[in-house]
């Protein structure tokens, strides 16, 4: 099945689809692209709300603001994303986790992906006037589901035997 319908499944299955992530076996490449289109498609996400920013301010224009969203999202997060995936590697093995390195990091980019569609409405509608409260309550969502699918397919590597 293509990614697109395991996105799409992961929103009813998230356990179920990590577990079929797993068994494609331990493929770093396929991890990377989950990782870099995740943050590709958070980084387009940003426009609206850059746009209406720079439009509010135009002391900082919109290419100074695209600017620097690139630099976060695609040059910064994944090496941060790669230290959040260790840091929750180790605590899982704290934990009685029996993944490994890969799996933790598969969980982590997999989710990112999986949530990268409500960052995109997120970034929709913070580019909007006046609508703070909706704002609020799109960012949290967005969070809170990334946080739910992360967790559910974390706790699919680390039960062991996944792969």
């Amino acid at each position: 099945m293509a990614v697109t319908g395991d996105i799409i499944r992961a929103w009813r299955h998230p356990r179920q689809v990590m577990r079929h992530q797993l068994g494609h076996g331990k493929r770093e490449d396929r991890a990377l692209v989950f990782l870099i289109s995740a943050c590709l498609l958070i980084f387009v996400a940003q426009w609206p709300r850059l746009a209406s920013l720079a439009e509010a301010d135009p002391s900082m224009p919109f290419d100074i603001r695209i600017g620097g969203a690139l630099l976060g999202w695609l040059f910064l997060a994944p090496l941060a994303l790669y230290a959040i995936a260790a840091l929750s590697r180790i605590i899982a093995r704290l934990a009685g986790g029996k993944g490994d390195w890969y799996e933790a990091r598969l969980a982590l980019f997999w989710s990112l992906l999986v949530a990268a569609p409500l960052w995109i409405v997120n970034g929709l509608v913070a580019g909007l006037p006046g609508v703070a409260a909706v704002k609020a309550l799109t960012g949290a969502l967005a969070f809170a589901s990334f946080i739910a699918v992360w967790m559910l397919s974390l706790y699919e590597a680390e039960k062991g035997g996944a792969a």
